[in-house]
């Protein structure tokens, strides 16, 4: 990884990108009108960090377009929800205002922007990401990004950006200490639903659920786990999910409930 500028730079982009390099521990090229191709050809890197005024970028080698945080689907399901409309994740996991979630799947935000809207200023909400320069990405979107909703705004900034696996994370915290615990692990089967998650893919974790994962997900849980997965998935019954079915539906949620267990 390298960390870069856009393509003219102002004093204060070239500031902010020697920051990120810092912080990520990596390398800081001066742009001197080069493309990220050339860049990344010279250096030998396999991706690049883009600090531009607006967002920040992530270019891997041989992939023409670049990655960025965007809030996705959450813009869409909160309007539904300002409207009164019913969002699946939130019936599953059956979120309040005041509880507190641990996404354990970050990737770039979506479930957790969404649960931190629901569970409000009382509520908390921990996403734990296992890569790196996206966890970067995502806390620096997260803290920045402008949607145009108040709401919207508010929710992503109250989202905690953990960077590191899943499983080292539970191992550390108290039992019943996390309301909800959430799996929204690789699909075994591509669901493209937008260029958002395609490129999102380049950089996810495709680490299997274990069942040491959902143990210690139960152990730490005080209401529920949650897992979000494929329709034709076997790990509902392999790890002892109760599948909510939604008909027409490319994904449904595992359910477990602590008195179920």
């Amino acid at each position: 990884m390298i960390v870069t500028t856009a393509g003219r730079p102002d004093d204060e982009t070239v500031t902010k990108s020697l920051l990120f390099a810092s912080k990520l521990g990596v390398e800081f090229v001066p742009r001197r009108k080069q493309s990220v191709a050339k860049l990344l050809e010279k250096m030998e890197d396999s991706c690049c960090m883009v600090v531009g005024k607006e967002r920040l970028e992530l270019y891997l080698k041989g992939e023409e377009q670049p990655f960025f945080f965007h809030p996705n689907s959450a813009m869409f399901r909160i309007k539904r929800l300002l409207k009164g409309e019913k969002d699946p994740l939130v019936s599953a996991a059956e979120l309040i205002p005041g509880m507190s979630v641990l996404d354990c799947t970050l990737g770039l935000g979506s479930d957790s922007i969404v649960a931190s809207f629901v569970t409000g200023k009382t509520g908390s909400v921990i996403g734990i990401e296992s890569n790196r320069f996206l966890a970067f990405l995502v806390y620096v979107g997260l803290k920045n990004w402008k949607s145009g909703l108040p709401e919207i705004d508010a929710a992503m900034r109250a989202v905690k950006v953990v960077y590191n696996n899943s499983l080292s994370v539970l191992k550390r915290m108290d039992t019943g200490s996390i309301d909800c615990v959430y799996f929204d692990p690789m699909f075994e089967e591509t669901i493209l639903e937008s260029d958002g998650i395609r490129g999102l893919a380049n950089f996810a974790d495709y680490s299997s659920l274990t069942s040491e994962m959902v143990e210690e997900a139960y152990r730490v849980a005080r209401k529920r786990v949650i897992l979000k997965d494929h329709f034709r998935s076997a790990r509902f019954e392999e790890f002892g999910f109760k599948a909510t079915i939604r008909k027409s539906a490319k994904f449904h949620y595992g359910i477990m409930e602590k008195e179920d267990v």
